[in-house]
């Protein structure tokens, strides 16, 4: 039986965010009705299974995407959209990497940092993806102790030929770029980028999709069967598949018995203005992505239409805040003063998926059975790389696959219930850190 063409359901609504407001266009995909034969079968409509559906179908496969809502309903259709050199748990990844790496370790991790833009910068340009893609990065100092650490990341660059590309700014360096009193100091990085990330998500699944993809919508996951043949199951549906990959990140409870108690939610919460035209020419000239050097950050840029879209903070207990606006006016008022009573429009939340050593969870669950997870709030970049790292993988080349599964990852017992109380107790921890930095 094969029912590939019944039209779909209603959809889920999405969140009203800014992003959903400004969709270049909407998904329509079908549910997924009857049974499916194909090379790879993936489970998520993110950033990881969107970009891997594009690498296998770059490479001949035959692919099926399915998610339980929309394409890029989850964190990859709701965060900050900067997408930066930035990797969380680098020093997690070196020592442990080391080990199978050698002295090359940290040209590996080196060359992880960027080969993300250029994944999307190619993909953009091949797909011809409109979503307001950017150039310019601040990465700014609150404090002395901040711009030592930032001096070591531009001499770093500076030995591995991006001279052209940093530049380390003073206090009235900063200021000529960003009208904000916070900050004495930054790294200019013009390599980073910023972006719409909802509209670069549903391009992607456009462009799997004109290769042959076939992609479902509001079709949930109920079972993976393992086996010589795996297969996934839905309500309605099945997708017999030679490999199975699944890449849901912090937005599933599959394979509980594997994969319980190694990722767990923090909520984001991020706001946007009112259109703030000329003003916004002014606070930051250049149109540069800002994010800010503590452990518990500050991040904003402003958008194609001049709205400032403004992140901050995390809720490591799991669950939604209360009041975003509340939470984040005061911090956009002390970053920019000029805005003080500035309109919010939107406010939303992204739920994003934290791993206690921060370093991405590639593995097997079975001889087909593969799983990708885990960026603790790098994901833009970091799951175009997983999503290339996971193609080859799954196509017989397996050197990075091998490095990154090789990891060791804590596995915390009772899940989210106990995990999600220790990362608060951490990230508390780390704030205290920060105070006396």
């Amino acid at each position: 039986m094969n029912a590939l063409t019944q039209p779909a359901a209603p959809a889920p609504v999405r969140t009203p965010s800014y992003y959903t407001a400004t969709l270049a266009e909407e998904t329509d995909y079908p549910r997924l009705q009857g049974t499916v034969s194909v090379d790879v079968a993936i489970i998520g409509g993110g950033f990881t299974g969107v970009a891997s559906a594009v690498e296998l179908a770059e490479r001949g496969l035959k692919v099926a995407l399915v998610d339980t809502h929309k394409i890029g309903w989850g964190a990859s259709g709701r965060n900050g959209g900067q997408v930066t050199g930035s990797l969380s748990g680098d020093e997690a990844m070196r020592k442990q990497m080391r080990k199978r790496l050698g002295d090359e370790v940290d040209n590996f991790i080196w060359h992880l940092r960027w080969r993300g833009h250029q994944i999307i910068e190619q993909r953009v340009a091949r797909y011809g993806i409109a979503c307001d893609l950017r150039r310019g990065h601040l990465h700014a100092a609150m404090k002395p102790t901040h711009m030592a650490e930032l001096r070591t990341s531009f001499e770093e660059a500076q030995r591995r030929g991006m001279g052209e590309e940093v530049s380390l700014l003073d206090r009235a360096g900063v200021r000529a770029q960003l009208d904000s009193p916070l900050y004495c100091g930054a790294l200019h990085n013009r390599r980073n980028l910023h972006l719409h990330p909802l509209n670069l998500c549903i391009g992607e699944a456009r462009a799997a999709h004109s290769l042959g993809a076939l992609i479902f919508e509001n079709s949930e996951v109920l079972e993976i069967v393992h086996g010589p043949r795996p297969a996934v199951v839905t309500a309605e549906g099945r997708i017999e598949a030679r490999q199975v990959l699944l890449a849901g990140d912090v937005y599933h409870k599959l394979e509980p018995r594997q994969l319980k108690g190694k990722i767990f939610p923090a909520m984001g919460g991020i706001v946007a203005t009112a259109p703030l035209g000329e003003l916004a020419e002014r606070l930051n000239p250049q149109n540069l992505a800002v994010y800010d050097c503590r452990f518990v950050l500050d991040y904003y840029r402003f958008t194609a239409d001049k709205r400032l879209l403004f992140g901050g903070g995390a809720n490591y207990s799991g669950k939604d805040s209360r009041n975003i606006e509340n939470e984040l006016r005061p911090c956009i008022e002390r970053t920019f003063p000029a805005l003080k009573g500035v309109p919010i429009e939107f406010q939303w939340s992204c739920a994003m998926g934290i791993v206690v050593n921060r370093i991405p969870q590639l593995g097997k669950l079975s001889d087909n059975v593969w799983y990708c997870q885990g960026y603790s709030g790098h994901g833009i970049a970091t799951s175009h790389i997983m999503g290339e790292i996971m193609a080859e993988a799954m196509t017989g080349e397996l050197g990075k696959f091998d490095t990154f599964a090789a990891c060791r990852h804590i596995k915390v017992p009772l899940g989210e219930q106990l995990g999600n109380p220790l990362l608060a107790a951490g990230m508390w921890y780390y704030q205290l850190l920060e105070k006396l930095r």
